[in-house]
């Protein structure tokens, strides 16, 4: 470990968008911080679709649009349901944006930089076998032969949660309990991006897509417009796809970028990037039974911290943000006298007060709704049937009413359908 310190204030486990705020937060307030990453670059480790919501990483970074990563600002939403070769759609477009864009992998080594920046070290290719614990209490962690000690150790190490699992405060984690995804970067010039998706400089879409392409998975697809790059990927939740999937995962990626209606997109477009990653799902099965212990909190993915609404995705800016308070419960831990277990759990208020819990709580029932294959199989059967019976008829043209009762006719009952659409509005 070289010349560096055994001993400080706080040690932060894992260098992505939790704990890397976390270690600018607490650095920046002036607490000795060490921040260890796994990875050999901070960043490496890191996977997501692409989309980030600015406000809450704005509060904690009031000049993130000057020096961060930013792509691409989400002007375009699309949703599309797809069945065989034909894709149905739902787009809205404006001019104002509330997301952007980017590389998680260069965004994580921006936050890593700015906790840098002031003061906080950081030490990679660092792989922490443990946490130390002495008379019930966390005291540090342990690395090969080594020890180094902390007053309050921030765990961010995500989803795969090894530490927690050894320190016996969770589980191992169930398929039940997350989703895959996977996903492909692909190479295409900046001006090809523009031309292929219809948008000007800096503007992005963000187009989500259901149906067949999961095999019948309940999970979902997605695409995301980079500066001069396009991803394309899928998430599946893990146990439906070990039950269903008859292929290997790379393939249903494969199959989405050279659909007949989605090939055009990335024409002459080179792979540059293949990347998967676990990602929570089921996040009040995982969650910990408490989210601070006496010298030990927990940030992020971790904790169980992401939404997964089926038409948009929001997981940096829950980690980043409850790293935040994270570091906001350890200021105020030590001035009521220091960071007893009794001044951490503030914590437990930062985050019920934060919108983060008041989120997972209201779409708290969207989980089982994605259980309902019907959602991902036969309702994107019968709208583009009704779409076809609207916009293809062999002579005379239907009502909508009667195109949608024609491709629903011996496929779901009305009690069905309708109770299904009384869930979908209900939870989403």
């Amino acid at each position: 470990m070289g010349t560096v310190p055994t001993k400080f204030d706080i040690i932060v486990v894992g260098a992505g968008p939790a704990g890397s705020s976390a270690a600018y937060t607490l650095a920046k307030k002036g607490f000795d911080v060490l921040l260890v990453e796994r990875g050999r670059v901070v960043g490496s480790k890191n996977m997501f679709g692409g989309r980030v919501y600015l406000k809450p990483l704005k509060d904690i970074y009031p000049d993130f649009e000057k020096s961060a990563p930013i792509h691409r600002w989400v002007t375009k939403e699309r949703i599309s349901l797809i069945h065989n070769n034909d894709i149905t759609s739902i787009e809205f477009e404006g001019k104002e944006a509330t997301s952007f864009i980017t590389y998680l992998s260069q965004l994580a080594n921006w936050m890593a930089i700015k906790a840098e920046e002031e003061g906080a070290i950081l030490l990679t290719e660092v792989t922490v076998d443990r946490f130390e614990v002495e008379d019930g209490r966390f005291t540090g962690i342990r690395v090969g032969d080594e020890t180094l000690k902390s007053e309050v150790i921030i765990d961010a190490e995500g989803a795969n949660r090894l530490l927690l699992e050894r320190s016996g405060i969770v589980a191992p984690l169930k398929p039940k309990h997350v989703a895959l995804g996977v996903k492909e970067v692909i190479k295409l010039a900046k001006d090809e991006v523009e031309k292929h998706f219809g948008l000007d400089e800096n503007e992005g879409l963000a187009w989500i897509l259901m149906g067949d392409i999961t095999g019948g998975t309940p999970g979902g697809a997605f695409i995301y417009t980079n500066k001069d790059s396009v991803s394309v990927g899928l998430v599946v939740i893990l146990d439906e796809a070990i039950e269903n999937i008859d292929k290997h995962i790379y393939n249903y990626v494969e199959d989405l970028r050279l659909h007949p209606l989605l090939k055009r997109y990335f024409g002459g477009g080179r792979i540059m990037e293949y990347s998967a990653h676990l990602i929570p799902e089921d996040v009040w099965g995982m969650m910990p039974p408490q989210y601070y212990y006496d010298g030990l909190l927990i940030t992020g993915d971790a904790a169980g911290f992401l939404l997964n609404l089926g038409y948009t995705y929001r997981g940096v800016d829950f980690a980043a943000y409850s790293g935040y308070l994270a570091a906001e419960a350890v200021e105020q831990a030590y001035s009521s006298g220091g960071p007893s277990k009794e001044n951490l759990a503030v914590y437990k208020k930062l985050i019920e007060d934060s919108f983060i819990y008041r989120q997972l709580r209201k779409f708290r029932g969207v989980h089982s709704l994605m259980k309902n294959k019907r959602l991902f199989t036969l309702y994107p059967l019968i709208m583009n049937l009704t779409a076809r019976n609207l916009f293809l008829p062999e002579d005379e043209s239907l009502k909508v009413l009667e195109a949608f009762k024609k491709a629903r006719k011996g496929r779901v009952s009305w009690f069905t359908l309708l109770k299904d659409l009384f869930m979908v509005v209900r939870q989403v």
